[in-house]
């Protein structure tokens, strides 16, 4: 039994428009099943796909807070000319400059058109491959205890333990990674991103629930209501879902 990570999860006020942004920044086409809107590579939606990590696009009523989320995606960029073109193409698509405090770093930091933050990277070899997201980022204060939740949790290979960070990536060595990094301080409120993980096909999703729980994940009241997906958090109060088994 174990998980797959499968979409990242963003609550947004007007998610066709959140979607578009971020269809056209990665490259990848947009899909509207219903109520949400869906971000994946050209050629179809599949979930799981081999490679890369989906964007769910969830319609929420009000608008973001201030505060910073404590999930984010780093994008890849290939040279210091792609870098610098991908900053600008995605300013004309909508995003904007964002300040977390990042001081005099290498690489940019950015919003989306409803203020989720993301980066994009200077070229990193370690990126190279992953397809446009090169990691999804997640700050948290122990890593070491994030890397012991998640690398049972998931069917993920765990790559790296630092006291400063965990990383983790696909088994098959594809996609992006999945990196918990120590970061000061808390959540101020919710987080409007979040990952949506996957049971293998006759995995059962109530025995998967009960299984992160015994490993220290909490039940979670998003005001979700009767949905066919469990919402839960980490043992550090990052939100999460396990989805129906496709």
């Amino acid at each position: 039994m174990a998980l797959r990570p499968v979409q990242v999860n963003i609550k947004a006020v007007d998610p066709p428009a959140v979607g578009r942004f971020w269809a056209e920044a990665l490259g990848w086409s947009v899909h509207s099943p219903g109520a949400t809107t869906r971000v994946g590579p050209a050629g179809g939606l599949v979930r799981p796909d081999p490679v890369a990590l989906g964007i769910d696009v969830v319609p929420v009523p009000e608008p973001g807070t201030a505060a910073k989320n404590r999930v984010h995606l780093d994008l890849a960029t290939t040279s210091a000319a792609h870098q610098a073109e991908l900053v600008a193409r995605l300013r004309t698509l909508g995003a904007t400059p964002a300040d977390v405090g990042q001081g005099d770093v290498p690489w940019t930091v950015l919003a989306d058109p409803e203020g989720n933050e993301f980066c994009v990277l200077e070229p990193r070899e370690i990126y190279r491959g992953t397809g446009p997201v090169a990691d999804v980022v997640v700050d948290c204060a122990d890593p070491r205890a994030m890397a012991r939740f998640w690398d049972a949790a998931l069917d993920w290979t765990l790559h790296e333990v630092t006291d400063g960070s965990a990383v983790l990536r696909s088994a098959d060595g594809a996609g992006p990674y999945l990196e918990f990094l120590r970061t000061p301080g808390g959540p101020a409120a919710a987080d409007r991103v979040h990952l949506d993980l996957l049971p293998r096909p006759g995995d059962d999703q109530g025995a998967e629930a009960a299984r992160l729980r015994a490993l220290g994940a909490t039940d979670l009241d998003l005001g979700q209501g009767d949905v066919p997906w469990t919402c839960l958090a980490d043992p550090e109060g990052h939100a999460f879902c396990v989805l129906a088994p496709s």
